[in-house]
């Protein structure tokens, strides 16, 4: 009785240590984002650093991006009136080329306008070390907001699954194959397409009109409805803003599309490896 009396207690002990520890994480996570937030604020609204590129997107931009939004509202219609459709291997096919597509697109307007793409995006800005330290420590203090916004939102509308279709199409996967297939598209390629869509492209363009915070709340929910499920529409908002301040705190959209890539590796070894996250 003696021994189950001090197993119980130890028990208790690791609970609330968890628990305290759990609650730093959660105030770190607080603070680190705040703070970028108030570094932000500070900058001088031409750019996110003193470097930053003079020539900024004008009205031919606006008018692309406009076009953009009333293209991905009216996919996002097709997909919410039609839920029923099943995802496959052929679905994921196509959504790759349609985005390809459309950042080739946009690269190549950019480019017959005159911009230099590499330097708005930043991509010669930080050193590649920098830019997988800088991701993973942001992706870091990121997860206690997403995973607290995904808690709120399962008890507000009630613990229905949080699993988008890629997530179920990869754990449904009956080949090697597919699941490589999967992994590709959502570590390396699908990070790197909707960074440029929605960060470097639509939060650029949105902000140089009404400013940051519009530009990252914006784009957030266009990132959070283009994916069509709403169980993580609030997760995927938080996780998009997170993706903006990072983008504009650093200057870089490596650094977004790094935390993105991290991000959804550490989701998918989660579906393969459930043991590793369990208790």
């Amino acid at each position: 009785m003696q021994y189950g009396s001090l197993f119980a207690a130890s028990g208790a002990a690791w609970n609330i240590f968890f628990g305290f520890l759990s609650i730093l994480y959660v105030l770190a996570s607080l603070y680190v984002y705040t703070s970028l937030i108030h570094q932000i604020s500070a900058q001088r609204p031409g750019g996110v650093a003193a470097n930053a590129p003079a020539r900024t997107f004008g009205m031919p931009e606006a008018i692309l991006a406009a076009l953009l939004i009333a293209f991905l509202s009216l996919s996002i219609g097709a997909s919410v009136s039609q839920p029923s459709i099943q995802f496959s291997a052929r679905n994921l096919l196509g959504n790759f080329l349609l985005m390809v597509f459309l950042v080739l697109f946009i690269v190549t307007f950019l480019r017959l306008r005159g911009f230099d793409v590499g330097s708005l995006g930043g991509f010669y800005r930080i050193r590649f070390l920098r830019v997988l330290s800088t991701g993973a420590i942001l992706l870091f203090f990121a997860y206690p907001l997403i995973l607290w916004s995904d808690i709120i939102t399962q008890r507000i509308f009630g613990g229905g699954s949080s699993r988008q279709n890629i997530v179920e199409f990869f754990s449904g996967s009956p080949t090697f194959e597919q699941r490589i297939m999967i992994i590709v598209f959502a570590v390396a390629i699908a990070p790197v397409i909707e960074e440029f869509l929605f960060r470097f492209f639509l939060y650029n363009v949105i902000k140089g009109y009404f400013g940051r915070l519009i530009g990252v709340t914006f784009s957030a929910l266009l990132f959070a409805a283009a994916h069509a499920h709403f169980p993580s529409f609030v997760p995927l908002f938080v996780l998009g803003s997170c993706f903006a301040i990072a983008y504009e705190w650093t200057g870089s959209i490596l650094v977004a599309m790094t935390m993105h890539s991290l991000f959804n590796s550490l989701t998918l070894t989660a579906l393969a490896f459930p043991e590793i996250f369990s208790p």
